[in-house]
């Protein structure tokens, strides 16, 4: 019998162990060249307001769609998770963009959009109408999980519970 193989017959429910060995944020490397972009952003940008993403978001002030210049993500504000956002949609509205938009042009429209919520883009805003010089997106600025549990919430989504019998 080789050495894989449990010595004694039985059912194997899971190769999944639990705990905390793996990091709760995962990286994606395609991420990596649009970080202090400055060309990207600004591409973003054009792309923006080319593919109507204003009819939603406005300005990134928000409409009909979430505010893009707060600090609050529902599907988190790291580069990675408005990427996949674009790609994939989101209910209520967000259509996905994967394969109808170039993959690196969502990735310009990811960075743009990170960018909204950067303390140097809102200082740099002078006018009426927000997000106009966008900053590019430092490294720093996605060192973080990307998502926190809404304010004043009574789960703190750390918690496991026990069903009967465990």
């Amino acid at each position: 019998m080789p050495a894989e193989q449990p010595d004694h017959e039985g059912v194997i429910d899971t190769a999944l162990a639990p705990g905390s060995t793996q990091p709760a944020v995962t990286t994606d490397p395609r991420a990596d060249q649009y970080y202090d972009n400055a060309e990207a952003v600004a591409t973003g940008k054009r792309l923006y307001h080319q593919f109507n993403c204003v009819g939603c978001h406005s300005n990134g002030g928000g409409g009909m769609g979430p505010n893009l210049m707060d600090d609050v993500w529902i599907y988190g504000g790291r580069l990675t998770q408005i990427h996949q956002t674009l790609v994939e949609g989101r209910p209520n509205g967000m259509p996905a963009w994967g394969g109808r938009i170039p993959d690196d042009q969502l990735w310009k429209i990811a960075a743009y959009v990170r960018s909204m919520s950067l303390p140097a883009t809102l200082a740099a805003q002078h006018g009426p109408t927000p997000s106009q010089n966008p900053a590019p997106v430092p490294r720093k600025a996605d060192a973080h999980a990307g998502w926190a549990p809404p304010r004043d919430t009574t789960n703190d989504y750390t918690s496991t519970v026990k069903g009967p019998g465990q």
